[in-house]
Parts: C-alpha cells; structure tokens; sequence
C-alpha cells in the first residue's frame, strides 16, 4: 500500500483485553467491536489524519460463540462504514486466556498539516473539544448498577452509551490538520490530566488549567457529585472520553472559532494556556494546585 500523493501516512494500534478493558457482563460484543475501532480512529484525528485501512487480530478463547464474534465485527464495520476506513486483514489464534482485540489503523495525512504532541509553545491556548467525565461516570455507572429506569436520567445514560460507544472526533481531527489551526494536540484515552501531561511533556513545557473553565459531562457532574467526589477532580482523572486537547497559538482563536462551526454541534471550549514554567498548574476559586495524576496503566 502506498500513501496517496503527497501525503504521509500515520499508524497507530490499539489492544484490548477482557477484564482490563472491557467487562461483557455489561458491554455487549458489538460495543467491543465498536470501541476497538474507536479507540484508533481517535488516535488518527489527534494528529489531522483521515482514515484509510485497518488490520485486526482476535484472540478468541474458547467461549466464545460465533454469535459474539459476528457482533464483534459488526459493531466494528459499522463504525469503519461511517468513516470511510477499510479493513483489509488480520490474524485469528486461540488463547485458553481472556478475549483480546488487536487493531492497527492506517491515516493520511499532509506533511506541513501533521498534528504532533510537541509542538506546544509558552502562551498557547489549551483547548478541549465536547464534554468530559462521561465514560468514567457511566463505567462506574454501570459497575454499581444501572438505574432500574434510565429515562429517570437522560444525562446518566448518555453517560453510559459514551462509554460503550465512544465516538471519535474524526471529522474535527481532519479539519483541524486541513486548516492548520492547532499547533500540537492529543486524544483524551486515558482522561484530561493524562492528555495535558502528555502534551506538556512532549513540548517542553508547563500548563495553567481553568477548573471552572473544564467542561464536564452534566450527567458526570451529578453522578460524581452523589457519589461525594469533587466532579472536576474526577472528570479530569477519569479516561476514555476520547475527546481532543489542542494547543492553538492565540492568533489563530478566530481561526478556530470559526472553523468551529463546521464542527456539527460539538462544542469546543477553552481551559487553560501553556506556560514556560514546566509546572501543571489547576487554577480553583480556592487557589492554585498541582494538576491530579490521570489513569495509570501499571499500579
């Protein structure tokens, strides 16, 4: 495969494993299949790039039926049928182990229009596309029990479907590389303080963070709330929002605010600004403190 005229191509992969990632007792295959891809395509739209092609590799155990395997996939090509991506192959094998899905996605992209977490400089502007704290609401959610009636909380189930089915922001990746508005960005996986360190680290620099500012999902705001944890603490450390941070030089907020319209409703908000000092810096009607640490994948 060749990358289209002009354009490199950018590859990323993503794995997931029954009981780390996932829980069938209250996901279904086809949300597997579903967030298997997601995850990926989340990738490619932090760094500008269009989806081409995917490979996928499966780990099947022994229970698991070909019903399961058919919702795995289709789940899957659903969501690459909405985004124009292919899958072109793969590798099945056998595990006495957990259920594991392998995905390796494939973008394009234009050289001058790559999307790279390093390229943050001193008095950018931090930016945050659509809402946070939803999937890590809804997993918990889900984890102690539905509500027996979820129309008693639309905001609460709408926290539950963005854990199930994460929605990546392809469409706003690829208008963000196009136009050349952000100067460095990173999908949200592992939650909001993981991204902005990330993005920091990469950049060599610090970060100022609004709490006030953080627009966190309504439905997270109140769960966590009843739950006794300060919403935006949680919101920050939770992940799997898959949702966008970007570092925009302040000359281009009109730039980006009016490409902001072509973003089909989901709104972007700004949070904080980069800094020289290397310090992360969460700004409170209380003070300043140190940012909260976000997922950790080995505790």
């Amino acid at each position: 495969m060749e990358p289209a005229r002009g354009t490199l191509d950018v590859v990323t992969t993503d794995t997931l494993v029954e009981g780390v990632h996932f829980d069938l007792s209250f996901v279904s295959a086809a949300d597997v299949g579903h967030k298997t891809l997601a995850i990926n395509l989340s990738d490619l739209a932090a760094m500008g790039a269009a989806p081409r092609v995917a490979v996928l590799a499966l780990v099947l155990p022994d229970a698991v039926s070909v019903l399961d395997l058919d919702a795995v996939l289709e789940g899957l090509l659903t969501l690459a049928a909405r985004h124009g991506i292919a899958l072109v192959g793969g590798n099945v094998t056998r595990t006495h182990g957990p259920l594991v899905l392998g995905l390796t996605a494939v973008g394009a992209v234009r050289r001058r229009r790559v999307v790279t977490r390093d390229g943050g400089r001193p008095g950018d502007e931090l930016w945050v596309t659509g809402s946070v704290g939803a999937a890590a609401a809804g997993l918990d959610a889900l984890r102690r029990g539905r509500p027996a009636d979820p129309a008693s909380d639309p905001d609460l189930d709408d926290c539950v479907h963005r854990y199930r089915r994460p929605e990546p922001r392809v469409r706003i990746g690829a208008l963000l590389g196009r136009n050349r508005v952000a100067r460095a960005g990173v999908d949200l996986s592992d939650g909001l303080a993981d991204g902005l360190r990330q993005l920091t680290r990469a950049s060599g620099v610090g970060a100022v963070v609004d709490s006030a500012a953080i627009p966190v999902h309504p439905g997270a705001r109140r769960w966590f709330v009843r739950r006794g944890d300060d919403p935006v603490e949680a919101a920050l450390r939770g992940g799997d929002d898959y949702e966008l941070l970007i570092a925009v030089p302040r000359r281009n907020r009109r730039g980006l605010r009016t490409l902001a319209r072509l973003f089909r409703g989901v709104p972007i908000t700004r949070i904080g600004g980069l800094t020289k000092p290397p310090d992360l810096v969460l700004r409170t009607p209380d003070g300043d403190r140190a940012l909260p640490p976000g997922y950790e994948h080995f505790r």
